[in-house]
């Protein structure tokens, strides 16, 4: 784990880019704002949190990290990594960077729709809002509970990279780290609550019809597993769906339950 502050004091603030190894999108912004290095009216870290993955390109390397919060200092490599990240940031707000196989956009990712939630995410470049709400336990909500995660487009993609940049620096005008004259206008933000994995049969070719975001509705063929397609039996929206991104999910279900709205 490799973690550098830019400003003097105790940092309340955080970024961490590479928790998965496969997802370079967070390791170029981090680098590149410690490279632009800019003046910070609040102390900042920049982590980048899972090194040996990166070197290797891989996901992980004993364990997802993302699944393995709080953490352990006895558990596996990836479990010591994540009690690691909670001694060094875990107060911190924080801002998580990844990328997807599912959506060329930008989303964020909450535990819940709090404060930070309503402050932040319409000052984001972002297209919606998941609220997961305890799903997916070991996630970094649960070492370190003040996160934003944001999906920063294709996996592996430049168009991915540039957008963590622009969402770090806009996460950074938000919460003060960089001057408040610069921060973007709010805007109003569709939140979506996350439902249930839609599991994947096994099979060879798998493909998804239906786009991320856009309502299904009943009845509506929205994958195929060797041609043979799903179903909805009822209206959901998906999310994170996509033949490939997970081995065996083709991705979530979610509803739509409104929009953040900033008025400052």
């Amino acid at each position: 784990m490799y973690v550098e502050q830019l400003g003097d004091g105790d940092p309340e603030v955080a970024v961490v880019g590479g928790i998965h190894g496969d997802e370079p999108c967070g390791v170029h912004a981090v680098e590149t704002l410690l490279e632009a290095s800019p003046t910070v009216e609040r102390p900042v870290a920049f982590v980048i949190a899972n090194e040996a993955a990166i070197e290797r390109g891989q996901r992980y390397v004993d364990t997802d990290l993302n699944r393995s919060f709080p953490g352990s200092p006895d558990g596996s490599r990836e479990e010591r990594l994540a009690a690691r990240l909670v001694e060094e940031i875990g107060d911190c707000t924080t801002l998580a960077l990844h990328s997807t196989r599912s959506y060329g956009g930008m989303f964020a990712l909450v535990d819940t729709i709090d404060d930070l939630a309503r402050s932040v995410c319409p000052r984001l470049p972002i297209d919606a809002v998941i609220e997961t709400d305890g799903s997916n336990e070991g996630r970094i909500f649960d070492g370190i509970p003040a996160t934003i995660e944001v999906e920063c487009g294709y996996q592996g993609s430049e168009q991915a990279a540039d957008n963590a940049v622009v969402l770090t620096r806009a996460f950074l005008q938000t919460v003060g780290v960089l001057p408040a004259a610069s921060r973007t206008e709010p805007r109003d933000v569709p939140v979506y609550e996350l439902g249930d994995p839609i599991p994947k049969a096994m099979g060879e070719v798998y493909e998804v019809y239906a786009d991320n975001f856009e309502e299904v509705g009943a009845g509506e063929a929205f994958a195929a597993t060797d041609g043979d397609p799903l179903v909805a039996d009822e209206p959901f929206h998906p999310v994170l769906l996509s033949p490939d991104g997970y081995e065996d999910v083709f991705g979530y279900t979610a509803e739509r339950t409104g929009s953040l709205r900033s008025d400052d």
